[in-house]
C-alpha cells in the first residue's frame, strides 16, 4: 500500500495496512508538505527583520531578537469603508504553484501530498479588521462581514482549483477556535457565521476529490459537528486531554479523522516516558478502531512547550511500533 493509499484509506475508514503518521525524519512521514509561493510580482512597502507588510496589506511587528511571528499593528480593513477599494492578493498567478508542481512532479514514494491554503478565516479577519473587530463583526457588521468572508473563500476556491490541477491530494489550514476549557465564540454564531464559509470551500475541494484538513487549538469540541456537517475530513488537534479521548471517540470516531500527537500541553509535559507511550496506544485504540479514523503526529517545535527528546522519541516510537501492528491483530 503507498502512502498515498493509506493515508486516504485512514480518513476515509476504508481500512489502512497501518496507522499512517507524521514524525521527525527517523521515523519517516506518509506526507509531503507543500504550499502557494509568494506573487512574484508584488512588493511589499515595509521589510525589515522587526517591521514588515504581509501581501494582504498587514503590517507585522515584533521587537528585536524575537523569534515569534509577531503581531499585526496595522489593519487594512479597520473600517469596512475601505473594503470597495481594497486589492486582494491575486491566487491566480500559476507562478504561485510552480514549487507544488515540481514536488508532485518528483513524488516517487507515492507520498500524501498535502497543501496549505490561506482558509485562515478567524486569524485572517483579526489580521485585516484587528481583533476585537474580528469578534464584534457578527453582531455589528454581519453584512460586510459576510461579503468579507465570501471573498476570502472564493480566493480558496481558486486556489483549489489550481491545485487540482496539480494532483494535490489534501489541502490544510489553521483556524484556532477553543480557549483552554471552552469554545471563543458562542457555538450558535459558530454555526450562524462560519460553518457556511467552511462548507462553502470544502464541499467544493470534495467534489474535486481533494480531502479537508483543519487544525485548531482549544476546547472546540462544540464545533466538530458542525465541521463534519461543513465537510471536513480530518482535525489536527494538539490538544485532547481538555475535551477528553473518550469522549471525542464517542461522539466523533468513524466521522471525522483524528491527526494528532501527545497531548501536548499535559502528558507530553508533565508525564513519564511510559505514560507517553501508554496514551499514544490511547489514542490510536480510541480513534484508530474505525476501519482508519487516526493519523499520528509530532509537534514540529518542542522547544515552545518543552518537550524533551526522550518522550519525543518514545512517543514516535510507539506510534510506529503498535500503529504498524494495529490492524493486522
Amino acid at each position: 500500500m503507498t502512502p498515498r493509499e493509506r493515508v486516504k484509506r485512514a480518513v476515509l475508514f476504508k481500512g489502512p495496512d497501518r496507522i499512517p503518521w507524521d514524525l521527525p525524519e527517523r521515523w519517516g512521514s506518509d506526507f509531503l508538505h507543500v504550499g502557494c509561493g509568494p506573487d512574484p510580482d508584488w512588493q511589499p512597502k515595509v521589510q525589515t527583520d522587526t517591521r514588515w507588510e504581509d501581501e494582504w496589506g498587514c503590517i507585522w511587528e515584533r521587537l528585536p531578537g524575537d523569534k515569534t511571528m509577531g503581531q499585526v499593528t496595522y489593519h487594512p480593513l479597520d473600517d469596512y469603508s475601505k473594503l470597495s477599494g481594497y486589492i486582494f492578493p491575486d491566487y491566480e498567478d500559476k507562478r504561485r504553484y510552480e514549487n507544488i508542481k515540481k514536488v508532485v512532479g518528483e513524488n516517487r514514494d507515492e507520498k500524501f501530498v498535502l497543501a496549505g491554503i490561506p482558509l485562515s478565516l478567524i486569524h485572517r479577519l483579526e489580521y485585516l479588521r484587528g481583533h476585537e473587530a474580528a469578534w464584534t463583526d457578527p453582531y455589528l457588521y454581519p453584512e460586510e462581514l459576510d461579503k468579507l468572508l465570501d471573498r476570502i473563500c472564493d480566493i480558496n476556491i481558486t486556489v483549489i482549483e489550481r491545485l487540482d490541477e496539480l494532483g494535490v491530494d489534501g489541502i490544510f489550514s489553521c483556524d484556532d477556535w477553543g480557549l483552554q476549557n471552552r469554545l471563543m465564540v458562542k457555538p450558535e454564531v459558530w454555526n450562524q457565521v462560519w460553518k457556511p464559509k467552511y462548507k462553502k470551500v470544502y464541499s467544493f475541494a470534495r467534489s474535486k476529490g481533494i480531502l479537508t484538513f483543519l487544525h485548531s487549538c482549544g476546547y472546540i469540541i462544540d464545533i466538530l459537528e458542525g465541521l463534519i456537517e461543513a465537510d471536513l475530513n480530518v482535525i489536527q488537534m494538539d490538544q485532547q486531554e481538555n475535551m477528553g479521548v473518550e469522549v471525542l471517540s464517542r461522539r466523533f470516531g468513524g466521522r471525522l479523522c483524528f491527526w494528532c500527537p501527545v497531548d501536548i500541553q499535559n502528558t507530553m509535559v508533565r508525564g513519564t516516558v511510559e505514560d507517553v507511550r501508554r496514551y499514544a496506544r490511547k489514542l490510536i485504540d480510541a480513534f484508530g478502531s474505525f476501519n482508519g479514523g487516526f493519523i499520528a503526529k509530532w509537534y514540529p517545535s518542542p522547544e515552545g512547550p518543552g518537550h524533551t527528546w526522550d518522550k519525543i522519541e518514545a512517543m514516535s516510537d510507539e506510534f510506529v511500533r503498535y500503529g504498524s501492528s494495529f490492524y493486522k491483530n
